[in-house]
């Protein structure tokens, strides 16, 4: 399995947007669905967004719906994170992930492939 790597992750106040990027090196990009989890200190793990290899299915963890966004361009083998009305509890470090099945309820350990993370820090 390719590499997955996070960025464009930083410092922002409440109410900011920002936007993470997941580059992978996978040349079979597009049969992956993709996922955001996210953890914050002293938390588990938690799904935030996945993306069918399509580009056509969307699901969202309930408290990110409305105000994040998941995307992905398969030419470049990406896929993006748009985070916006951030809120001081967005806090964590943001992970993409792989798996090879469309899920309800994606878990942690549905994932096959990880990145290693790009932190989120939301100033009150």
């Amino acid at each position: 399995q390719g590499q997955l790597v996070e960025s464009g992750g930083g410092l922002v106040q409440t109410g900011g947007s920002l936007r993470l990027s997941c580059a992978a090196s996978e040349r079979t990009f597009s049969r992956y669905v993709m996922d955001w989890f996210r953890q914050a200190p002293g938390k588990e793990r938690e799904f935030v967004a996945q993306i069918a290899g399509s580009e056509s299915g969307t699901r969202y963890a309930d408290s990110v719906k409305g105000r994040f966004t998941i995307s992905r361009d398969n030419a470049k083998n990406t896929v993006y994170l748009q985070m916006n009305s951030l809120k001081p509890e967005d806090t964590a470090v943001y992970y993409c992930a792989a798996s090879d099945k469309l899920l309800m309820t994606p878990t942690e350990y549905d994932m096959i492939n990880w990145g290693k993370g790009t932190l989120v820090t939301v100033s009150s």
